[in-house]
């Protein structure tokens, strides 16, 4: 995949005023996104306040000060030596520069290593870029674009965790398409595909937008949490989604599908605390209860308490 980025922000921080005009005449607008000071606690206020992907400078003290300020994203410094010798530009690298180039070094020396600075800062980027993308990705359903398995197994034992803390209520919902080996056999992959989506998009119009959320944890098989729903309220929300599934009959490819599912609940009034595994216990009543309905006849709701009361 091509990515066009904008020229990385960078920081021109250098004392001696000749050799920073020198440096603000290389740095053109096409290359870095470059501001000029000439004090070290300006840099590093400026280093704070705005990520810069480079840093351009003459002082080591200002690579010191940046250095030792600790950053979620750690900017390239190139540090430009009196005296382009050994001792110099180990003086730089130890005070934590990535790059040293002397000061009289020909201009095409320094447009290259101010050239190599922009490129490790674009590549970067473009890695940030890219592992948010895969993260994103990772945790979202390729077919239905709801939560991932993947998610479900990482953030529900998160959301017992809150709950626990502040000793409040939750419900988790687990649903099956009924029969959905027929759907596919009738319809095609495709045409089973198209019944998925739509599945996923009648549960999340049925629930709190931004509160509830909905997880697909199976080939047919899908989780809905319910964070500060009580056992009650989670079953009433289970017989709307059961109610919304079943009708209107589902449509594609210009026919019309009747489709139903099965519903098991696990409620809890208060989530309790010092619960080993729990998110693992409320996961495995939940699927009893799921089995329960769909071995009475599917298209119904079997509900159970963390308490181990029970009913329809």
């Amino acid at each position: 995949m091509l990515r066009v980025v904008p020229p990385p922000k960078a920081l021109l921080v250098c004392q001696d005023a000749p050799l920073r005009q020198q440096f603000e005449r290389r740095i053109t607008a096409d290359m870095l996104d470059c501001e000029s000071v000439s004090d070290d606690q300006e840099a590093l206020r400026r280093c704070t306040a705005e990520h810069r992907a480079v840093v351009v400078t003459d002082s080591l003290e200002a690579v010191r000060l940046i250095r030792a300020h600790p950053t979620e994203r750690a900017p390239f410094i190139l540090y430009i030596a009196d005296l382009d010798d050994a001792t110099e530009r180990a003086a730089g690298l130890a005070a934590g520069a990535d790059e040293c180039v002397g000061r009289r070094a020909s201009e095409s020396e320094i447009d290259a290593r101010i050239g190599v600075a922009r490129r490790i800062a674009e590549l970067e980027s473009v890695l940030r870029v890219t592992l948010a993308e895969n993260r994103k990705l990772s945790a979202t359903d390729d077919l239905t674009r709801l939560a991932s398995r993947r998610f479900f197994s990482k953030h529900f034992p998160r959301e017992m965790e809150r709950a626990a803390r502040y000793g409040r209520p939750l419900s988790l919902i687990l649903c099956d398409i009924d029969l959905f080996k027929a759907v596919n056999d009738t319809l095609g992959h495709a045409g089973g595909d198209q019944i998925l989506r739509q599945f996923g998009a009648r549960l999340q119009r049925s629930l709190r937008r931004g509160v509830d959320w909905v997880a697909r944890i199976g080939g047919e098989e899908f989780a809905v949490v319910l964070p500060e729903t009580p056992y009650q309220q989670g079953l009433e929300v289970a017989r709307k989604l059961r109610a919304a599934v079943a009708q209107p009959p589902f449509t594609t490819e210009g026919k019309t599908i009747p489709v139903t599912a099965s519903f098991g609940l696990c409620g809890l009034d208060r989530v309790p605390t010092g619960e080993r595994r729990l998110a693992e216990r409320v996961l495995k009543i939940a699927d009893a209860a799921l089995y329960r309905s769909k071995h009475s006849g599917r298209n119904r709701v079997t509900a159970t308490m963390f308490s181990g009361g029970a009913g329809d």
